[in-house]
């Protein structure tokens, strides 16, 4: 089978794509408004882009109506957004926070969840995720015009929250107890609970 994106509609390209690039990470961003209403949301199209600097990127889509949605207008307003962690635990609140709430109404109190002021940014995090990084804007490339159309958002790392138990006797994270909840292709989801390692190559000579 041969899918020509250019064939297809974006329905169709979105879901070909997201069952196809699994699993992916979960970036439950948190930003406030110029206003101080605080906002969260999640978005799946996100990952580590580098460690010097350190640099992550999430992509916010536009709405239906092609207007942007409130995670990028407080980005771009503001330059600050914390990006949370989803174990499974939070997936129930992750996932009505997806809901579109009018920009006056804070997720964090319409999904029982508690808000914690990030120690960096004027921007609150999640209290109950067990990791988050707290990131200044570096700058937004705009993919797109219209409804669904991505925008990128780059974020250079200036904190990182690990939970204590969280952390193995060296500090290193676990994977297992950080339960990192990953998304599949429609309503499906992953766990990272069944970790296994596979050591490096040596170098041919």
């Amino acid at each position: 089978m041969l899918i020509d994106p250019e064939k297809v509609s974006n329905n169709q390209l979105y879901g070909y794509m997201t069952r196809l690039i699994v699993p992916r990470p979960i970036a439950w961003v948190s930003t406030r408004s110029t206003s101080g209403v605080d906002n969260l949301a999640p978005y799946s199209y996100f990952n580590a882009v580098g460690t010097c600097p350190p640099t992550l990127v999430f992509c916010p889509a536009n709405k239906a109506d092609g207007s942007k949605k409130d995670t990028l207008l407080n980005i771009e307003s503001t330059g600050q957004f914390v990006v949370n962690l989803v174990s499974m635990e939070l997936v129930q609140a992750m996932n009505q926070s997806s809901a579109e709430y009018l920009p006056e109404v804070s997720e964090f109190e319409a999904c029982g969840l508690t808000a914690i002021q990030a120690e960096r940014l004027q921007v609150s995090r999640v209290e109950q995720a067990r990791a988050a990084f707290e990131c200044q804007l570096h700058s937004v490339i705009i993919l797109g015009s219209g409804p669904g159309a991505s925008n990128m958002v780059i974020g250079r790392v200036i904190a990182i929250h690990v939970q204590d138990d969280c952390l193995d006797s060296q500090g290193w994270p676990l994977a297992d107890k950080i339960d990192a909840v990953g998304r599949l292709g429609g309503t499906s989801y992953a766990t990272t609970r069944n970790p296994f390692d596979i050591s490096r190559p040596q170098s041919p000579k």
